[in-house]
């Protein structure tokens, strides 16, 4: 990757495709009789929607999920728009709407749409009447989340209605499903609780009569960490980025995925300041010798969190420092130190990348301000120009 961010913007996140690809394939060795969901939501955690699907595609996924709906039709309009003559459709999987939503919009895109409740079977299968096409729902059943799904207790109303809509012709159960709570903690007995309550679920479906196409349980510690939830389809998220979703258990490389995302700046200012110098908004640090300042063009108004003032890692010509007093809207202060005199405005600080060359990682970042590696890189935001590129080390799947 090149290491000069271009000029019309002082900072940049490059996305290596390259390492999505890989990470998805990764993912496909861990689960090897499922296929692959990659969750591409929340602009693909921040990687950018439509170059990030496009690769996990080349990687070997086969379906791609987002949680809006307004997200899964600018996703299917965008892949339709570049796919090549006689390639199938993938398929996408979309999961939270609200009463009204415009799901005829859905089905005339071919999505998926998951159902939690009776009222949503019925508003898909009005849908399903007023555009003539058969929906393909996916029911939830709540094993332990205590979020979306029905809880056991009201699957069969769920399932009841579902086979209501079936029998009228407005509705196929594509999936049942459900979401793990504490897969990311392999020593805690409640994924076992839960797959054993799903199992319960799949055998009422099929007593009922519904045999649907996938059954899926397990996201990214699922499918790295617990191989009895991973059934007919695996949803890997931050995964396919490259982050650990447990870094409890196993940082990155040990799963063997490689973080795909860079964020980097050129130091817009560099300047002696004597000892005593008070640093950025509250004078919440202070320069303890005389040294050299940097300013990052960088700050919460890019995603960076405020939380991280006085502690954020950041490497500079292979050194690391951290931010220096609090996060400002759109910048940051480094105290580069008296031995830093060579640094030039332009160079380029990096906040976050893989680790290979000893800068930090948005796990570093997630430590530093008490978060998960996840909101790091979903929160940053869309006025830093997504540069991707191709690796120069993708291997052969």
């Amino acid at each position: 990757m090149s290491p000069s961010p271009p000029s019309v913007h002082p900072a940049r996140a490059v996305v290596d495709l390259g390492a999505i690809e890989h990470n998805v394939r990764t993912l496909r060795a861990a689960a090897p009789t499922a296929e692959v969901m990659a969750v591409v939501k929340s602009d693909a955690y921040g990687h950018g929607l439509l170059p990030v699907a496009r690769a996990t595609l080349a990687g070997g996924a086969t379906w791609l999920g987002v949680a809006q709906l307004a997200e899964a039709l600018e996703l299917r309009a965008g892949l339709d728009a570049a796919r090549p003559p006689g390639e199938p459709r993938p398929r996408i999987l979309t999961w939270l709407f609200a009463p009204g939503a415009p799901l005829a919009l859905a089905l005339d895109a071919d999505l998926d749409l998951s159902a939690s409740a009776p009222w949503a079977v019925a508003e898909i299968a009005a849908a399903a009447r007023a555009t003539g096409r058969r929906a393909r729902v996916h029911l939830k059943v709540d094993t332990g989340m205590g979020r979306g799904g029905a809880r056991p207790e009201a699957f069969g109303e769920l399932l009841d209605a579902a086979l209501r809509a079936r029998a009228e012709g407005t509705v196929d159960v594509a999936g049942i499903w459900s979401h793990l709570a504490c897969a990311d903690e392999p020593d805690r007995p409640v994924t076992a609780q839960q797959t054993e309550v799903f199992a319960a679920a799949l055998a009422q479906a099929e007593a009922a009569g519904v045999r649907p196409e996938v059954r899926h349980l397990a996201a990214s510690s699922g499918t790295l960490l617990h191989p009895g939830t991973h059934f007919d389809l695996v949803r890997p998220g931050i995964a396919v980025y490259g982050l650990t979703p447990a870094p409890q258990v196993a940082g990155s490389a040990e799963l063997g995925l490689r973080p795909a995302m860079r964020l980097e700046a050129r130091l817009t200012v560099v300047k002696a300041a004597p000892a005593g110098t008070p640093l950025s908004y509250g004078h919440t640090a202070t320069t303890t010798a005389d040294t050299v300042l940097g300013v990052v063009p960088l700050g919460y108004g890019d995603g960076i969190p405020r939380a991280a003032s006085n502690l954020g890692p950041v490497a500079v010509a292979g050194r690391r420092y951290h931010v220096a007093g609090r996060v400002c809207m759109d910048q940051v202060v480094l105290d580069l130190g008296p031995e830093s005199a060579g640094v030039r405005v332009g160079d380029v600080a990096v906040l976050f990348g893989d680790g290979s060359d000893g800068a930090p990682t948005a796990d570093d970042w997630a430590v530093a301000v008490g978060t998960i590696n996840y909101e790091i890189v979903t929160r940053l935001g869309a006025r830093v120009p997504r540069v991707h590129v191709p690796s120069a080390t993708v291997e052969d799947a």
